[in-house]
């Protein structure tokens, strides 16, 4: 087994922190176009409300995107605390440094992701 590679888990801690930031402010900011589309056809006509009801369909997708990568975030900064962070969790090898430069929250190596069909 090779000498493992050093690097700056401060680094990678703080480009994780400042992504959950992010994602909670974008998902302040985007509650109101998660909201239930009034059916009133008085005020609103059927394309308008076909058009609100695509908006909202694709705000409570992206919520649902930011949902879970703000759990792999968790995941990773739990993963950063406990010291096995930068190792994969299916066979323990080390995750090669540019995988992570790429995605910081990814738990696997190349070959475990490939086994799996994710990443």
């Amino acid at each position: 087994m090779s000498e493992p590679i050093q690097f700056d888990l401060a680094a990678f801690r703080e480009r994780l922190v400042q992504r959950r930031v992010e994602l909670l402010d974008l998902a302040a900011n985007s509650a109101e176009s998660r909201r239930p589309v009034e059916l009133d056809q008085t005020r609103v006509g059927r394309l308008s409300r076909m058009d609100a009801l695509q908006g909202q369909a694709m705000s409570l997708e992206a919520e649902r995107r930011r949902k879970a990568e703000l759990q792999r975030i968790e995941a990773s900064l739990k993963r950063i605390e406990s010291g096995d962070y930068g190792y994969c969790v299916t066979c323990g090898e080390q995750i090669p440094l540019r995988r992570l430069e790429l995605d910081p929250t990814l738990p696997t190596c190349v070959d475990c992701a490939g086994a799996t069909g994710s990443h």
